[in-house]
């Protein structure tokens, strides 16, 4: 075993809890996004909502989710992980609440944007905090916690707030993600801080978490802003958000359209979709930690080139994610969550090394501008994902031509990837 993996053993494990924190927080968001799929059919009864204006609500949160990014992760460079965290966490609660309290379509519209508001800034302050918190060697395993988290959700929250919808109904349903998430509020605000002011962090673990080149707390830089523009100009910026994108499009489809799928054209009922679109999910999660996360932390800290580890596993995961073209020739649902596991496998084994990225290449407190960047352009996709859904599903009557419009999408995304993003290595820092 290697002397950094001996030292590593010895060294109390603070920032783990701190990953396992972050994770929490993204289950918390994914409930409340993957809520409104598993309620469709009860949205339809009350609303009378078609077709293409589900999609348009499934994207609704998307809007402003996507139009904060870029603000959130100045923000978040600016101001820090824990303020905009706490501020934030508070505005996705109410909107849960308000959620539950809608009494038309327009309210539940209104909610979504809230919602989008609220849990803008997640994506980019986790990755900005595994920065500070842990060393390159680590990063990939700790990203995976939260990112394996947005697929954890699926599997256990579909069936689970399927069960409650079926048992209680909607509202019950969101009132109920609304208390999860205050209780997540009050878990992060007494436990989040920076390495710099957690007075539970060891020295040790301070001093190993700095020698493993974690990105440093330089508050005089962060108090000037982030080169947004600079960043701008960088063609690995663009490749690392075009790949990303393609994951992202994907991603939203099945989040937003799976549970329909299996019940509209493969004929299964809604508690039983419900609880088969946990398989596909249950699978994402497992590839998530163990291929984008351990595997890929095991082999760099055993001399593997870091750069070819992640590359590899990168544009590799996201190659298999092109068996969802499998799903549009399938006929039962064996076969259909076949596909979509493999696909949605694969690109989960890629997301912790793309949400790695910015950490890894971003200059000093640019962390949180980068991460903004970046899922300004996935949240792009996360909006034409259930949009493009809905008018090809309401014009063909069949998924067939999304599954195939999702590959497309996923080969001009491993381009991005190869040709643009390159070798994963740091960018210059301005002059």
């Amino acid at each position: 075993m290697p002397l950094g993996s001996l030292l590593a053993d010895k060294i109390p494990r603070r920032r783990w809890s701190i990953a396992l924190l972050l994770g929490i927080g993204v289950l918390v968001n994914y409930f409340d996004r993957v809520n409104l799929s598993v309620s469709r059919d009860a949205l339809e009864t009350t609303f009378g909502i078609s077709e293409i204006t589900f999609g348009w609500l499934s994207g609704a949160y998307n809007w402003t989710y996507m139009l904060l990014q870029l603000p959130s992760g100045l923000l978040l460079d600016r101001f820090g992980v824990r303020r905009v965290g706490i501020i934030s966490t508070v505005i996705w609660s109410v909107a849960s609440f308000a959620t539950a309290i809608s009494t038309g379509v327009a309210a539940l519209f209104g909610s979504r944007f809230l919602l989008g508001i609220g849990e803008a800034p997640t994506f980019p302050g986790n990755s900005k905090a595994i920065g500070y918190w842990f060393p390159k060697h680590e990063r990939s395993l700790a990203t995976a916690m939260f990112d394996s988290a947005a697929k954890f959700s699926s599997a256990i929250g579909i069936p689970l707030l399927g069960i409650l919808l079926f048992c209680f109904g909607w509202r019950l349903n969101f009132a109920v993600t609304g208390f999860v998430s205050l209780a997540y509020f009050a878990l992060f605000y007494f436990f989040y801080h920076n390495p710099s002011e957690d007075e539970s962090l060891s020295v040790s673990e301070r001093d190993f978490i700095a020698r493993g080149g974690a990105q440093p707390e330089d508050r005089a830089r962060a108090a000037k802003g982030a080169p947004l523009t600079y960043l701008l100009q960088k063609r690995k910026v663009w490749g690392l958000c075009l790949g990303f994108a393609s994951y992202n499009y994907t991603f939203y489809f099945l989040l937003t359209w799976l549970p329909s799928y299996l019940s509209t054209a493969l004929h299964i009922d809604l508690l039983h979709s419900a609880l088969y679109t946990s398989v596909p999910w249950t699978f994402a999660t497992l590839t998530d930690l163990a291929v984008g996360g351990w595997l890929v932390d095991w082999l760099i800290q055993r001399g593997a080139n870091s750069v070819r580890v992640r590359q590899t596993v990168l544009v590799g995961g996201t190659a298999f994610g092109l068996g969802i073209l499998g799903a549009a020739q399938a006929h039962s649902a064996a076969s259909a969550l076949f596909w979509i596991s493999m696909s949605i496998g694969g690109l989960s084994a890629a997301s912790p090394v793309g949400w790695s990225i910015p950490s890894l290449i971003a200059p000093r407190e640019s962390v949180g501008t980068l991460g903004g960047i970046l899922n300004l352009c996935n949240q792009l996709a996360g909006i034409a994902a259930p949009v493009v859904t809905g008018y090809v599903v309401q014009a063909t009557h069949s998924f067939s031509g999304a599954f195939i419009a999702a590959s497309v999408f996923l080969l001009i995304g491993i381009a991005g990837y190869i040709f643009l993003l390159g070798r994963i290595e740091s960018i210059p820092e301005p002059v």
